[in-house]
């Protein structure tokens, strides 16, 4: 049987991955820097392996058990340089694929991806695409719109003040995914051929717009939610606000303006999760309620 090796396996796309090979009997090792924190995946049957992504050597042996494998860059630590963290982590990736054996991987990336500087995940994971692109192992890379999770953290936020903060205009339509839509897509990819390789963008079945958002919430919590649009000019301040450093803050904001300035870089053909954001928003207040 075939092993499948998923790095990220306790965050959102990792574990919906895995979660849908497993459910099709496929074989499944998780990658984690700790073990307990994965312990949940021995009872759905996966295999567990320890690996630091700052220690290539560890995650070059997690790698080479398997035959093909689902890459993903952990987002650095926002009291860092994040832009620097996350290109070491990037190189580390690329150094641990050397000699892995592996038949195919499948890269977790974002819309707008290029690059630059200074412009947080847009460049860092151009960095991996470019990579990937330059060695041999035939790499399929998923391009995925604005994470319906990013709104998680505004929760107790919102219930606390009714209001949603945020940087994008209210009625602005943003293309927006779940994090299982991802998964499951990573999951088709790793499963195709090996000549399925290259760029695929995906999106949630519509746009949403904040104000959207904000409606969402409101249902879900049954109380009126309204909009509060941080102006451009406070955005760097309003990052620092939440403990990011003065690097951190600088990668974010330009990411932030060159996303919303090029429309997040999502063409007309992509492919269409099927998880609504009221979907997503009323599973995120129901989790809430009973944790």
């Amino acid at each position: 049987m075939q092993m499948y090796v998923i790095m990220g396996g306790t965050g959102h796309v990792g574990s919906a991955t895995a979660d849908i090979l497993l459910s099709l009997g496929e074989a499944v090792t998780i990658v984690t820097r700790c073990s307990g924190r994965a312990s949940g995946w021995c009872a759905k049957g996966a295999e567990i392996v320890e690996a630091d992504i700052n220690d290539v050597s560890s995650l070059h042996a997690a790698l080479c058990r398997g035959r093909r494998a689902l890459l993903l860059n952990p987002p650095a630590d926002p009291t860092t340089d994040t832009d620097a963290v996350e290109k070491r982590t990037v190189a580390n990736i690329l150094k641990a694929l050397a000699g892995s054996g592996l038949e195919k991987v499948v890269a977790v990336s974002t819309g707008g991806a290029q690059s630059g500087d200074r412009i947080g995940d847009l460049n860092t994971l151009w960095e991996l695409e470019e990579g990937l692109r330059q060695q041999t192992i035939p790499a399929a890379i998923n391009r995925g719109a604005y994470y319906m999770s990013n709104w998680d953290s505004l929760l107790d936020t919102v219930r606390r003040t009714g209001k949603l903060p945020t940087m994008f205009p209210a009625d602005l339509p943003i293309p927006m995914v779940a994090p299982q839509d991802l998964g499951r897509f990573a999951a088709d990819r790793l499963l195709s051929d090996t000549d399925d390789a290259g760029v695929r963008y995906v999106e949630g079945p519509k746009r949403y717009s904040t104000a959207d958002v904000a409606r969402a919430f409101s249902e879900a919590l049954g109380r009126p939610i309204g909009v509060e649009v941080k102006p451009r000019a406070e955005w760097y301040h309003g990052f620092l606000q939440l403990g990011f450093s003065e690097a951190a803050a600088l990668s974010y904001t330009r990411m932030t303006e060159l996303s919303l300035d090029n429309g997040f870089d999502m063409p007309a053909d992509v492919w269409r999760g099927a998880t609504t954001l009221e979907f997503y928003i009323n599973n995120l207040v129901a989790r809430s309620e009973t944790s």
